[in-house]
């Protein structure tokens, strides 16, 4: 690792910046306690502060995630050497993933958090903040595409997600894995994406929502969304990617509408599959018209149809850039 990198530390909320009151109850900060922490790499990282939210995940938004993404593009061209993002955990997966798909893939930008507040017994924000501005800093961390760090372990965007409500452990990448790990004051990788790509968008549509399959599931939620003001939807479909067939009416009257459905797995592990061949079943979604995504949850297939349709893609163009598994 070479020596005094320059590092934008850009915070943003969540229970990394959050205290324990007497109470007990986690509760925001007039003042982020670890913005101005310098001293746990001092000597080795220039680091600078850019304090540029304080919100609890919950309230971040895709138009907040778009203000981040110019903010890490400002940092770029001013030349810095790798960018940290704190954020709150509950949307930090789909901010990490949206960075992701449309920021360039030049220098280290590492998304973390904390499941501790700050002054709780065995709080985990300074270590973990610690950590990723060590994974911004090596020069391995090169062009892996936005990762997420958190407990000494390295995960790509577009795979972590949140397992847990409370463990220190929470963030995983199922079925495939972290890519490295945090060891001897730098990142040691294992693994990596095999392809990333770029929507430069500077701006961001509304109206692309996620529903997930349930047995005995009806047309209800689908007609309630069916107007004017509904750019996409992903559904989460049961198993493999399937639906109860009481949907299908529903279903297709939003293909008629030219609404994009993109369908994922509600499953944990695995990908979604068009392989049954019954009454919605995965062959009969493909044959109407909705869109295999593999690979990706719910919540990250929409931050992506969300990302694709603000990039003005439609039609085929769209169904290539959701439909391919591996971006």
């Amino acid at each position: 690792m070479k020596l005094m990198k320059t590092i934008r530390a850009i915070h943003t909320g969540g229970t990394i910046s959050m205290s324990q009151n007497e109470k007990g109850e986690v509760v925001p900060n007039d003042e982020n306690p670890i913005a101005e922490e310098q001293v746990i790499l001092k000597g080795q990282i220039n680091l600078i502060t850019d304090e540029m939210f304080n919100l609890p995940s919950p309230h971040v938004t895709p138009e907040v995630m778009l203000k981040i993404k110019q903010r890490i593009m400002k940092a770029i061209d001013d030349g810095v050497d790798g960018v940290v993002i704190t954020h709150g955990t509950d949307t930090l997966e789909e901010t990490a993933y949206f960075l992701d798909l449309t920021l360039p893939n030049t220098i280290p930008v590492v998304v973390t958090g904390a499941m501790r507040s700050s002054n709780e017994i065995g709080s985990d924000g300074l270590y973990n903040f610690r950590n990723a501005i060590l994974v911004a800093a090596t020069d391995e961390s090169y062009g892996k595409g936005v990762v997420v760090v958190m407990n000494d372990e390295i995960h790509t965007a577009r795979y972590v997600t949140k397992t847990h409500t409370t463990n220190v452990a929470t963030f995983r990448t199922p079925t495939f894995g972290p890519i490295g790990i945090v060891t001897q004051n730098k990142a040691k990788y294992f693994q990596e994406l095999i392809q990333t790509e770029v929507c430069d968008i500077n701006q961001v549509v509304e109206g692309v929502y996620l529903i997930k399959a349930y047995a005995g599931m009806d047309g209800t939620l689908f007609d309630a969304i069916n107007n004017d003001n509904t750019k996409g939807l992903v559904l989460e479909g049961l198993g493999a990617g399937n639906v109860p067939p009481q949907t299908l009416p529903a279903i297709q009257r939003l293909l008629d509408n030219h609404i994009p459905i993109v369908l994922v797995s509600r499953c944990y592990n695995g990908v979604a599959q068009d392989i049954y061949d019954y009454e919605g079943g995965g062959i009969q979604l493909m044959k109407m018209g909705t869109i295999l995504c593999q690979g990706l949850n719910g919540q990250k297939a929409r931050i992506k149809l969300l990302v694709g349709l603000s990039d003005n893609m439609s039609g085929d163009e769209l169904r290539e850039f959701m439909g391919n598994a591996i971006s």
